[in-house]
Formats: structure tokens, sequence, C-alpha cells
């Protein structure tokens, strides 16, 4: 089954690829492979902001890093264009979670972009992972989740 179609059985329809907000570009293709710039917890009421382990759940920050995948494969997709199926899996994410110096479920909440990642592509959306704390991100968001994916 395409990706593409997955996702609309899921209900899903992707974002538009967002703009990059500083001096980057939003993706780098290397060969068959594409860098995808950390891409930010946002919904359609905008910024989704917050600290883990202060004013923000687990449930809360996994929420915010599932848009992180929204707009992760959106960029993928723009990246390929258009044509989401030239993707051929996921290889490496790494998500940074605004949190508190003692919280510790960074992978809890990275999870959220993780499985809604399984859920959509299947065994093609699995990866290597790292989930790390940060002391504060950009504009205040709650996760920023960068993503190295194989293309055709």
């Amino acid at each position: 089954m395409s990706f593409a179609k997955k996702l609309s059985e899921l209900g899903i329809v992707l974002p538009d690829a967002a703009a990059p907000a500083a001096n980057y570009v939003p993706f780098v293709q290397v060969g068959n492979t594409l860098y995808v710039s950390g891409q930010i917890s946002r919904n359609d009421d905008g910024l989704i902001t917050g600290v883990l382990g202060d004013d923000m759940t687990v449930e809360q920050g996994a929420a915010a890093a599932k848009t992180c995948a929204l707009y992760l494969l959106a960029q993928v997709k723009e990246a390929c264009g258009g044509d989401l199926d030239r993707l051929v899996r996921v290889v490496k994410l790494t998500g940074f979670v605004n949190s508190t110096k003692d919280f510790t479920d960074q992978p809890k909440v990275v999870n959220g972009c993780s499985d809604f990642l399984v859920e959509a592509l299947g065994d093609a959306g699995r990866h290597a992972r790292s989930a790390v704390s940060a002391g504060a991100l950009p504009l205040g968001v709650a996760v920023e989740i960068e993503g190295i994916f194989e293309i055709k």
C-alpha cells in the first residue's frame, strides 16, 4: 500500500512543508539520503510551547512530537517532488525535548513521533533514534525533531 493512501486512511492530511525560520535549508539530499532539518511542534492553532516536567505532561509532549512527524513527512514529500511514495524508510530521528533538568521521560515524549511513523509507514517507519533534553528550544516550543530518510 502506498504511504499516501495509508495516511489518507488514517485521516491524516500533511501540512504544507514549513519554510526555514533562519539561515538554513529545510532539507539536503545526498545520493538517496535525505537530511531534514529540525521540525518544531505546531498545529493549526500555532506553536505548541511548554516545558516537560513543568507545565506539560508526557502525553501532551507526545502529542506535540506527533506534530513534528507530520512536518517531517511534509518536508520529505516536498523533497520528493510531491510524491511521498519515493520514501523508502526512516533511517534516524533526533528528538529534542524542552524539559526541566530532572525530567527523564524524553524517550516517552519522542515516542509520539516514532509511534506515528510506524503506524503510518509500517516497517519503513522503524528507525534508529536519540531523545535528549534541551533547556530551551526555539520560540519556546516543546519538541523539535530532525530526521534522516532514505528515498528513491
